[in-house]
């Protein structure tokens, strides 16, 4: 974890909030290497103007700092393809959602390619901690079968999956959730409808419930490492 002291003023509640919601999962002390996958289709439009994109990215610094001691979330956004952009850090993240997402085009859901480039910047990272990824999305895939098949394949890799939905529409996510057919059980699902206004409190534990119960079947499965 990193020093509380050197945590921005703007971090300091979301960082202890995730603290709390970690220690009653009996995860304090756990390693991990926290990365964030946002939706980029043009249905996510107004949750960037909004804010909500940003606070979502705010919030998984803040469980970054108690799980990774460099505090730094690799950000992918995925629409038609997945684009991997800058990481999101204690020194930058104020403003980092409009200062990047606009780099980047509008386009569907392409779930596959999203789980793809997180598996990839992973392992490109040379992490030996497993991998936590909260993954954000507000719609349907482009493929039901593609993205299934992904999330299965990823089962393998020392990665677990938290997908949040934000709004009405997200059926497919909680499916996801309950998906037949792994190795392993690598993912989990929290509903954030009005993702504003969800306290940071829930959030956090819709992360950190199922995560810690993976850790462990997955050590057990030979997937990830003693950590």
């Amino acid at each position: 974890m990193i020093d509380i002291s050197k945590v921005p003023s703007g971090l300091v509640n979301l960082t202890k909030t995730a603290a709390v919601s970690l220690e009653k999962h009996g995860l304090t002390g756990t390693k991990a290497a926290v990365s964030l996958v946002l939706d980029h289709s043009g249905s996510m439009y107004p949750h960037y103007q909004s804010g909500a994109v940003q606070h979502l990215a705010e919030q998984a610094l803040g469980l970054s700092a108690n799980l990774d001691d460099d505090g730094t979330v690799p950000l992918i956004y995925f629409g038609s393809r997945a684009v991997v952009q800058d990481d999101v850090r204690l020194d930058n993240y104020a403003g980092i959602i409009d200062r990047t997402h606009t780099r980047v085009e509008w386009g569907s859901t392409n779930y596959p390619a999203a789980i793809d480039a997180a598996t990839r910047e992973h392992k490109a990272s040379g992490a030996t901690d497993p991998g936590l990824v909260i993954f954000q999305s507000d719609g349907d895939p482009d493929s039901v079968l593609a993205a299934e098949a992904a999330l299965r394949a990823a089962a393998h890799q020392p990665l677990f999956f938290a997908f949040v939905g934000f709004g009405t529409k997200v059926n497919f996510l909680r499916r996801l959730d309950t998906l037949t057919g792994r190795v392993v059980d690598n993912a989990s699902f929290f509903h954030a409808v009005d993702p504003l206004n969800t306290p940071d409190a829930e959030l956090y534990d819709g992360i950190t419930a199922e995560y810690g119960t993976w850790l462990a079947v997955a050590l057990a499965a030979g997937i990830i490492r003693n950590h």
